[in-house]
């Protein structure tokens, strides 16, 4: 079978029992159809053309470049309306991570990028003074939102809606929270992924869901037209929903679960799990893949990761707690002392390494994996073929399960 590595792919001998999980081949119509029928046909609004022509500034909220959101295939599809608009800025919300580079600007904004780019705007969290408060949670997570928002209030919000391995799913109202939040908010919400609640498909239940729901309603003299899209696992456009902004993502969500959840036969104590392009981009965004993967793995087991981790490490506050913490009760004391964003990544790695051996074929060198609790390799083959030999040599026979594309797929086990 071909691996996903980077933009490349290697070849990988599979000899034992196994299944290959993936998200669904699902029948896919005409791009540009499925985008025209969904703009004619939004749900509980306006269409996009009197959104546009009743609002004397409008704002686009676009997702960064570690997502592949069909971006620059809306906007090109929605140009002649904002061509003609008097006052139309962009904002790419970046949430906690990095500015985009050129080439990501290029992919996000395609041809269009240097008629739009003297109104494009960056967010970045961690500006304090570009960021504006507009109340709390009942969890109490405090609102600051990039002012952008509420000096506009008009907004067009273009995502994308696939499962997350503790919001429940990407989309939606992610867009706000993290997506244009500032870093102290982000915070307050991503400390409820310590729970045990928040998984992939969870929403109900879900405290992070939960709290972006409940926080969404400071938003509410807002004047918000969402446009959310449904990929392929080859990023192919497979569905889209626009209009109101709770609906689109729901109507979204149940055509995600058609594409990302596959059922899976039994439980691997050899599971391969790929963070396929963009989102090896690094360690802190793989991360996904070992979570996903997770739900396939027996107790026990040995799971692989395999990404490139382009650009390092990303946001490197778990791996400094994982450094000075050996236990999970120590992690967990760290976190109680005072929760930072990132320490649930090292919390969540530290179950996993209670549960699974944790292997990685990376471009991250040797020590960094070592710290981040992964046991580094760099041949792929090798590195199965010894994973098999490990688990015989526990009397066990082996079997894996492998997901070729495991930041996006969640593997539904019978």
């Amino acid at each position: 079978m071909k691996v996903p590595y980077g933009q490349e792919y290697i070849d990988l001998d599979v000899t034992i029992p196994h299944e290959i999980i993936a998200p669904v081949n699902v029948k896919v119509g005409k791009e540009s159809e499925i985008i025209a029928q969904a703009l004619e046909i939004p749900v509980g609004m306006e269409a996009f053309s009197t959104f546009a022509r009743t609002s004397d500034k409008l704002l686009v909220l676009v997702n960064d470049g570690t997502r592949p959101t069909p971006t620059s295939k809306v906007l090109k599809e929605l140009y002649p309306i904002l061509k003609e608009h008097p006052d139309v800025k962009f904002l790419i919300a970046t949430g906690a991570h990095r500015g985009p580079t050129e080439d990501e600007l290029k992919y996000i904004f395609g041809e269009l990028l240097d008629e739009f780019r003297s109104s494009i705007h960056v967010h970045d969290a961690r500006k304090d003074e570009d960021m504006v408060y507009l109340g709390e949670s009942s969890n109490g997570t405090e609102m600051y939102l990039n002012r952008l928002v509420t000096e506009t209030k008009n907004i067009l919000v273009i995502g994308s809606v696939e499962p997350h391995y503790f919001a429940g799913y990407t989309g939606g109202r992610k867009s706000f929270l993290p997506g244009v939040a500032a870093y102290r908010t982000i915070e307050m919400n991503h400390m409820h992924a310590l729970s045990e609640k928040a998984a992939p498909l969870a929403l109900k239940g879900n405290p992070v869901a939960e709290d972006m729901e409940d926080a969404m309603k400071v938003l509410n003299d807002l004047h918000v037209f969402s446009i959310q899209t449904v990929l392929t696992a080859d990023h192919g456009l497979y569905a889209m929903v626009a209009g109101d902004l709770k609906l689109s993502f729901e109507l979204a969500v149940k055509k995600a679960n058609e594409v990302f959840c596959t059922p899976c036969g039994r439980r691997g104590n050899i599971v391969l799990t790929v963070a396929p392009y963009p989102m090896d981009i690094d360690l802190y965004q793989s991360q996904k893949a070992l979570e996903n993967g997770k739900l396939a793995l027996e107790q026990g087991g040995i799971i692989i990761l395999v990404s490139k981790c382009r650009e390092g490490i990303g946001d490197d506050t778990f791996l400094k707690l994982l450094c000075c913490a050996q236990t999970s009760e120590e992690v967990m004391q760290k976190i109680a002392e005072g929760y930072k964003l990132g320490y649930h990544k090292a919390a969540k790695m530290i179950q996993m390494g209670m549960h699974a051996q944790m292997w990685a074929v990376s471009d991250l060198d040797t020590g960094t994996l070592e710290m981040a609790r992964l046991k580094p390799h760099t041949d792929l083959q090798e590195t199965f073929d010894m994973a098999i030999a490990t688990i015989r040599a526990k009397g066990k026979e082996p079997y894996a399960v492998v997901l070729p594309q495991g930041s996006l797929t969640v593997p539904l086990v019978k």
